[in-house]
């Protein structure tokens, strides 16, 4: 009865997702509770979306092109790669330790999948889908997130463009003071600075690794090391349009997080607290470009994030046409 079940549910999914079979560079496959993302007949990344163990939406098992994977694998492999944090750490995320005064970090409080408000599907080599999640502690919602993931590739790797929309009903809602607040990255083993396989993190000011830039301001980071025969990694490019600009906690185990909100957690400043008001959306919106190359200075890092930047505008652009063409221009 159990099987059947799951073959029905299953047959209702792919039915439901039936645009995914568009032509070009990205396709998307449903699975229970899931959507597997591939490009040009490579894997990409796996979007979870219900999990019995974490409470919060995720991307596992991400791969820069060649299949190379740029995360570390989920589950851990024991003997393999370090296994600290599995729960928390599974692959791309977005996730706050603070939110309200509620931990959607640490699955103390739970992100509910609501629906998918735009299905996973394929225009003009461009894959994106939309889904409505609901933050919930205590009983209670705290607020709701519209979030947009559009896929594509980019002369430079596979780009993930990744814009966050949150709503309240409710006064009294805020972003706290973490470090683990924001757009988080766990990478693959060998990547790790930690491993001294060759390693590194690189933010966009030159400074280097965890002594360098933890908890300092910069416009982008990327984290990449030698896969196999390429050097391959990670690059986390925060929209400039943020409400403010990104702090980095970075950690040579192989953790790379972009926060905007840990002011005094970075760095010993003011708290910060930032109003998640009921008449206002706010938004959260980054860039993440899967890369590999032969070598560390085979790919050009300031010219691949301004193409990142490019492309993020010219999408925002077109929807602006969409919704309003006599104002598509201002």
């Amino acid at each position: 009865m159990e099987r059947f079940a799951l073959r029905c549910l299953v047959m209702i999914v792919a039915s439901a997702f039936a645009c995914m079979t568009a032509a070009g560079q990205i396709r998307f496959d449903a699975r229970p509770g899931a959507i597997v993302i591939h490009a040009n007949d490579e894997p990409l990344a796996t979007y979870v979306y219900k999990d019995d163990e974490i409470f919060r939406p995720y991307f596992k098992d991400v791969c820069a092109p060649g299949g190379i994977q740029v995360t570390r694998r989920h589950p851990p492999r024991d003997g393999v790669d370090p296994t600290d944090h599995a729960s928390m750490h599974p692959g791309l995320f977005l996730a706050f330790g603070d939110l309200g005064g509620s931990d959607f970090w640490r699955n103390k409080a739970r992100v509910e999948h609501v629906e998918f408000v735009r299905r996973p599907c394929v225009q003009v080599g461009v894959g994106s889908f939309a889904v409505r999640n609901r933050y919930i502690a205590g009983g209670a919602v705290v607020c709701e997130e519209l979030c947009t993931y559009r896929f594509m590739v980019r002369p430079a790797g596979y780009l993930i463009l990744w814009d966050s929309r949150f709503r309240t009903a409710r006064e009294g809602g805020y972003f706290g003071d973490q470090e683990e607040m924001g757009l988080g990255v766990r990478v693959a083993t060998p990547i790790m600075v930690k491993s001294n396989k060759g390693g590194r993190l690189l933010d966009s000011e030159g400074r280097r690794d965890e002594k360098g830039i933890w908890g300092k301001q910069a416009a982008w980071c990327d984290y990449s090391g030698p896969v196999g025969d390429a050097f391959a990694g990670v690059t986390i490019v925060p929209d400039p349009g943020n409400f403010r600009p990104c702090w980095w906690h970075v950690r040579n185990y192989g953790f790379m997080v972009a926060n905007p909100f840990g002011r005094k957690a970075l760095t010993g400043g003011q708290p910060s607290k930032i109003a998640l008001r009921a008449d206002e959306p706010f938004t959260l919106r980054f860039g993440i470009l899967l890369h590999a190359a032969a070598d560390e200075n085979a790919i050009d890092l300031p010219v691949a994030c301004e193409d990142v930047l490019d492309v993020s505008k010219s999408v925002r652009r077109r929807e602006r046409a969409k919704a309003n063409p006599t104002t598509a221009d201002s």
